[in-house]
């Protein structure tokens, strides 16, 4: 059965106190709605809508970033979840199959949750809520199931005391025959304190129609919304702990767990080992075997099987290891691919550039591959020796075998095999510091007279 993903995501998130809008704030790397794309995207959804409201362009251009086939609509003015819901009606219209609505500010529902809701949609439920026992109910809406139907939300303050003794609360997750939900929004009333459509009353309206809806439970830190700075460096700790789990159990060595800072998009393969505080931005891949040293930073990166990074390296987007590389401390790599048994090891910029086959880069090699306008690309071809503190003026190929010396600037292509010789002629003026350094030793001392 075709499923569609409702996404909403207008809120401003006043209590985050700041400019950005609520769901662009982020969690590994990611903004908030990624993470509820990410456990959507476990139901292959044919259709992905989502509705943003305050700082609308914004959170357009980040969506369009991660899926341009995400549909991003506007709620101009957020008038409740009901209304929410209502804006992707036309996005959606003719569309088949179920729709399943999620909250950009909830990052944590499983797909497993998911599943089990469109499990019970094949059981026969026309309305599917996700609900969890909550330790402490507080002011949440209370689901009411009886003879293992939902019969209606109630919201706190409309409770009875019975009713505030239920502990199974409403997460506000909706599946639905995609149809039916939009009928059912429509039916939605304001007549309420806040003058707002709720989703919560497409369930009373559904049972008055003779139609069946259920709950579904899931534990109760899989609904954890962020409101406010405090709750979402919670959730950072939250996410983080999960995701160092997740790579041990795939058989990821990490030395030190609680150092290591991953992305939601991080893949790192078994056996790979990751030393301590190693920070990984999005879009890196780590394969089988690989080593990553101790206060490294990668990012936008692919570092192959048996490859070393760091100490202290930094891979920017674009850097490709191959099998065997190694890129050693205080090296910087962007943009670049480096080859099968290569070596960067020491105090080098490589940028727009290709590093060939057991390549070795001295300490201190630069690649100037930036004019002030223009990025411009060095070749480093297979078995070359760059020696330390080389200057390589791109554009500029280094041939098979080829050797520069120490200090070079290179400024034009070196064929292969040959050596590129560019320092300046060496001079030795005898006894020429000792007669400076007793002139201006002398000038020192008649200046505190």
């Amino acid at each position: 059965m075709p499923v569609s993903l409702i996404v909403l995501a207008a809120g401003q998130g006043t209590r985050m106190q700041s400019d950005r809008p609520k769901v662009l704030h982020e969690i590994g790397a990611a903004p908030l709605f990624a993470h509820a794309l990410a456990s959507g995207r476990a139901l292959e959804p044919d259709h992905v809508v989502l509705v943003a409201g305050h700082g609308f362009a914004a959170v357009e251009k980040a969506a369009k970033a991660l899926d341009d086939e995400i549909v991003v609509v506007e709620q101009a003015e957020q008038n409740g979840t009901a209304h929410a819901v209502a804006q992707a009606r036309d996005a959606l219209a003719g569309v088949g199959g179920d729709a399943v609505v999620l909250y950009g500010d909830t990052p944590f529902i499983r797909a497993e949750t998911l599943e089990a809701m469109q499990a019970a949609r094949a059981e026969g439920a026309d309305v599917v809520v996700l609900g969890f026992e909550a330790a402490d109910p507080g002011r949440y809406g209370r689901l009411v199931v009886e003879n293992g139907a939902l019969t209606r939300i109630v919201e706190f303050k409309d409770a009875s005391p019975a009713e505030r003794a239920i502990t199974l609360c409403n997460s506000g997750v909706v599946a639905a025959d995609a149809a039916l939900l939009f009928d059912l929004v429509g039916a939605v009333g304001n007549d309420n304190a806040a003058g707002e459509y709720y989703l919560t009353d497409i369930v009373a309206i559904a049972n008055a129609r003779g139609l069946r809806a259920v709950a579904v439970s899931c534990p109760e830190a899989e609904t954890l919304g962020i409101n406010t700075r405090a709750e979402l460096a919670a959730a950072e700790a939250q996410f983080q702990a999960r995701a160092r789990a997740e790579a041990m159990d795939d058989g990821v060595t990490l030395v030190a767990p609680e150092t290591v800072v991953f992305a939601l998009d991080t893949v790192i393969g078994r056996d790979a080992v990751i030393e301590p505080n190693v920070v990984f931005g999005p879009g890196v891949t780590i394969e089988t075997g690989a080593q990553i040293r101790a206060f490294s930073h990668l990012e936008g990166c692919h570092v192959s099987r048996d490859a070393v990074v760091g100490p202290f390296a930094r891979l920017r987007p674009g850097a490709e290891l191959a099998e065997g590389a190694k890129v050693g401390n205080f090296v910087e790599i962007k943009n670049a691919e480096i080859a099968e048994g290569a070596k960067v090891n020491h105090l080098t910029y490589i940028g727009d550039a290709f590093v060939g086959q057991n390549a070795n880069i001295g300490a201190g090699t630069i690649t100037c591959n930036y004019d002030g306008v223009f990025k411009h690309h060095t070749h480093i071809g297979a078995n070359t020796f760059i020696g330390s503190d080389t200057m390589l003026v791109a554009p500029v190929t280094i041939g098979d075998g080829a050797m520069t010396a120490t200090g070079t600037v290179v400024t034009k292509n070196v064929p292969e095999g040959a050596m590129a010789v560019g320092r300046a002629r060496m001079e030795i003026k005898p006894e020429l510091w000792a007669r400076t350094i007793a002139r201006l030793r002398a000038a020192k001392a008649a200046q505190k007279k």
